[in-house]
């Protein structure tokens, strides 16, 4: 291992640092808010009027391993004629964030934990995060339930949101869990112990693909994009891999998108304004009609999620080994989420890629502070309360946390880069294969599958687009800035 590389964590840890600043973002907290968690005793978690006591139901979280912010758990009961009924919790952080609060301050100030190769800086102190106001497992906690209908094809036909009591029966991991469902390992300690556990993972997991293909069948893109993650000896990172997807990630994601649909109704219904996450139709639709036809594949000239769709089920079935590579470049030209203000009868539109109408955020009160703001809103729908934001501050919200968003994106891009310049600083002349990955006046870059890094190429790079498949050669790492340099070879 070269010298650079030996220094390992604790210089990715400054480099972080100082691109959180340089971002406008805050890598610690304040003596003020640090002032109030000392203030906080244990919790005293009590029903009231208006809050469900649903202690008793098999409710379980899936996530990573060594997740301990919780934000969700599931539980889901069959119905007659393969129907079923879903109940999502979310963590009740509002119950212990006061609006308006230094604790408030800090996460509105970042709006997002940022997750970064050598250090995660959480938006919330972990003394809540992964105490207070997470979902840990045999913990009473306070939730915002999504409760919802789902017919035997998948469909959501009814939604109601209500606040309850919840008890984490089983805290699961999402690599043990997947391969249990796909038959290809052992089940996970919690199953053997609990086989209640286990027939609520069958259920939903049949619930979840019902609604994946519904989904998918609606123009919902398939789309299997990875991002690396460090692997690390002691200090001394080893390695960069790609942080694949898997049958039970989909099952969570697939929870996800259909209780955040359901909250965006529910805040509708109430005559309430919320806080819509879009992702518009692409501008750079042509160049997806190119990249699908140097495939042998034809897109209709203006944009169509179904039939984007098609195409993406008919490259991973031809080849699931560079499909990631297809799904990275379709990521890129299709663009970047936003928030928006949607207000009651308005025709905002929606998520192209996830092909629905009303989506919101809120099922990671935790870590974005958007799922946070939209708590606050069903929570007052739900007391028949004024809403605690007016549109103007919601406007406002929408147009800080897509900006602050973007600049969590650069730094965890950012440290990625300066990984991947210690992991291939000795490797200077070696050539990879790439894909290009950006190409704008700016400057093109490409992605190598092994480290799984990004870099730009600074010679031979004219003519080049995203999508492009291409042998490169790297001339030059930096560590400090984050430069991995190639030439087209």
């Amino acid at each position: 291992m070269s010298p650079k590389a030996s220094a390992g964590r604790e210089t990715l840890r400054a480099i972080a640092r100082r691109a959180m600043v340089e971002r406008g973002l805050l890598p610690d907290f304040s003596p003020a808010v640090l002032a109030e968690i000392s203030a906080l005793g244990e919790r005293v978690v009590e029903t009231g009027p208006g809050i469900r006591d649903l202690r008793d139901l098999a409710w379980m979280s899936i996530d990573n391993d060594d997740t301990r912010d919780l934000d969700q758990l599931s539980v889901a009961e069959p119905l007659a004629g393969g129907a079923a009924k879903l109940l999502v919790a979310i963590a009740d952080v509002d119950a212990t964030v006061a609006e308006g609060s230094a604790i408030d301050g800090h996460a509105r100030a970042n709006t997002t934990s940022v997750y970064t190769v050598a250090e995660i800086f959480p938006m919330l102190p972990e003394r809540l995060s992964t105490d207070l106001t997470s979902l840990g497992e045999a913990r009473d906690r306070l939730a915002v339930v999504v409760e919802m209908a789902v017919d035997p094809h998948g469909a959501v036909t009814a939604s109601h949101v209500y606040r309850a009591l919840v008890r984490n029966r089983a805290k699961l991991a999402y690599d043990s869990v997947a391969a249990w469902l796909d038959g290809s390992g052992a089940a996970p300690e919690p199953l053997e112990a609990l086989p209640a556990i286990a027939d609520q993972l069958r259920l939903q997991a049949q619930i979840a693909r019902a609604m994946k293909d519904l989904r998918h069948d609606r123009g919902a893109l398939t789309l299997e994009t990875t991002e690396a993650r460090g692997v690390f000896d002691g200090n001394l990172l080893a390695d960069l891999r790609p942080d694949l997807k898997n049958s039970a990630k989909e099952l969570i994601e697939d929870f996800m998108i259909a209780a955040n649909a359901a909250t965006a109704q529910h805040l509708e219904r109430h005559g309430f304004p919320s806080l819509r996450r879009v992702l518009r139709t692409p501008e750079r639709w042509d160049r997806i009609v190119g990249l699908a036809a140097a495939f042998g594949e034809r897109l209709p000239a203006e944009p169509s999620a179904p039939a984007l769709q098609r195409f993406l089920a008919r490259r991973r079935a031809a080849d699931p080994l560079r499909f990631a590579d297809v799904s990275l470049s379709v990521v890129k030209l299709l663009g970047s989420g936003e928030y928006a203000v949607e207000l009651p009868g308005g025709s905002l539109e929606g998520h192209f890629g996830l092909a629905v109408g009303d989506y919101t955020h809120s099922t990671a009160p935790n870590r974005r502070f958007p799922d946070l703001a939209t708590q606050r809103l069903v929570k007052a729908a739900i007391a028949s309360s004024p809403s605690p934001y007016t549109v103007d501050q919601l406007t406002e919200l929408a147009r800080h946390c897509t900006l602050q968003e973007d600049n969590a994106t650069k730094v965890e891009r950012r440290v990625r880069k300066s990984a991947a310049a210690l992991l291939l600083a000795p490797r200077v002349g070696q050539k990879f294969e790439a894909i290009v990955t950006g190409a704008s006046p700016k400057g093109t870059w490409v992605r190598i599958l092994h480290p799984a890094a990004e870099g730009r190429v600074v010679r031979g790079e004219h003519g080049l687009d995203v999508g492009d498949q291409v042998r490169v050669e790297l001339v030059h790492t930096d560590v400090e800035r984050g430069f991995v340099d190639f030439a087209r070879a």
